[in-house]
């Protein structure tokens, strides 16, 4: 206390006794008076001007105004036209946006400009207030934009937003099914980074011919409990393949967690060993339904919208960040990273491996395409049909 009160101008010193006064109360004066060394007019002179003190903060400047470190404004006048000339030859824009402007300069390109041509020397810190002055922000490009505009795709949105509904609300599965990317089995590169305590080696060419297997991941995600299958294909992406791993979550996992289901509606993508185009993913899916004896309803998301389907953002992303990095060498390997996948708000991934060989050139049955019992609904048929059990 003693050498804080010391520290102190003639003013405050008098004010902080006062104050520490003022907390003992009456016998206070004295006691303060002597740990800090100070006579009691002093401490009485402090306590009148607590007294005084007014409302309102006054003006605490010690230094005089104006002094301090001038900003970068004051100091180059004009920087900011400075700033956009030297953007001028190197700015890019979108064609279909006004609005939207790049540049590809770096921070050290244009301090070496505003020097060359202006003789302004700014730091790296300058340019980037300059920047976010401007509006310019570092950004990547975001795959957003749909690359063909399909007929009724908005009344196709809708019909999924309603449907899900209904679903939930009656308690039925609802359930999002998507094949992931291929992988080649070998010694070859994967994205991602790893703790290890030497370099990870692999092959300086990716060439197919010296893969010792492939695996395709095909999902089946619950959007109701958060649970997902996995399940490893080591031949073709057929529909065929599609079907069986439906089939295999079924007895796995959906009949004991809908055990009174009336109907499970599939949500897929429009194209791919699913496609709504083709008669073999019907054959095969009303063959499935009359096996399990549950209606499967089918709402395929239209062309260029697959980036909508629930699996592609709430479970392939997390199956992906749990396999970086890591080379797959084995079939083995891959389905216990896959097993690693987990969330904060509880996923949870089942894996397993179908070992079948799937043949591709299939023809579908002339019987089932003369007499398809595969019933389309009214609205947008095309992308909306139900596989209803021929022995129900």
């Amino acid at each position: 206390m003693k050498d804080f009160f010391n520290s102190l101008s003639e003013k405050d010193s008098r004010r902080y006794a006062a104050v520490e006064a003022q907390k003992l109360g009456r016998s206070g004066l004295c006691y303060i008076a002597k740990v800090l060394g100070c006579s009691r007019t002093t401490l009485y002179a402090g306590l009148k001007e607590l007294g005084t003190l007014p409302e309102k903060k006054q003006d605490s400047r010690i230094r005089r105004k104006g002094a301090g470190r001038k900003g970068y404004e004051e100091t180059h006048a004009g920087l900011d036209e400075a700033f956009l000339e030297i953007l001028k030859d190197d700015i890019a824009g979108d064609p279909m946006n006004e609005k939207t402007r790049w540049t590809q300069l770096t921070h050290d390109d244009m301090k070496q400009r505003l020097s060359a041509q202006f003789a302004i020397q700014v730091s790296s810190t300058v340019i980037k207030k300059l920047l976010k002055k401007h509006g310019f922000k570092r950004r990547k490009a975001q795959k957003k934009e749909t690359m063909k505009k399909v007929a009724g795709r908005n009344d196709q949105f809708k019909r999924i937003a309603e449907l899900k509904a209904l679903y939930q609300a009656a308690g039925d599965p609802v359930i999002s099914m998507d094949t992931k990317k291929k992988e080649y089995l070998g010694n070859f590169y994967r994205d991602g980074r790893l703790y290890t305590t030497e370099a990870v080696i692999v092959n300086d060419h990716d060439f197919n011919s010296f893969a010792t297997g492939v695996v395709i991941p095909h999902g089946i995600y619950d959007v109701q409990l958060n649970k997902a299958a996995i399940n490893l294909g080591i031949s073709r992406d057929t529909g065929e393949f599609a079907c069986d791993s439906f089939r295999l979550w079924w007895y796995a996992q959906g009949k004991q967690d809908y055990p009174q289901a009336r109907s499970i509606l599939l949500l897929c993508d429009g194209g791919g060993s699913n496609s709504c185009h083709q008669y073999l993913f019907k054959q095969d899916l009303q063959r499935l339904a009359n096996e399990i004896g549950v209606e499967i309803r089918v709402a395929h998301y239209p062309a260029y919208c697959s980036k909508y389907n629930p699996i592609e953002h709430r479970l392939f992303p997390h199956v992906t960040r749990a396999c970086q990095g890591v080379v797959f060498t084995s079939i083995e390997r891959v389905k216990k990273l896959i097993e690693r996948t987990k969330t904060k708000k509880g996923l949870q991934v089942f894996v397993n491996v179908i070992e079948t060989i799937y043949e591709t050139g299939r023809k579908v049955c002339e019987r089932f395409k003369n007499d398809m019992p595969i019933i389309f609904d009214c609205l947008l048929p095309k992308w909306n049909y139900r596989a209803i059990p021929q022995n129900a």
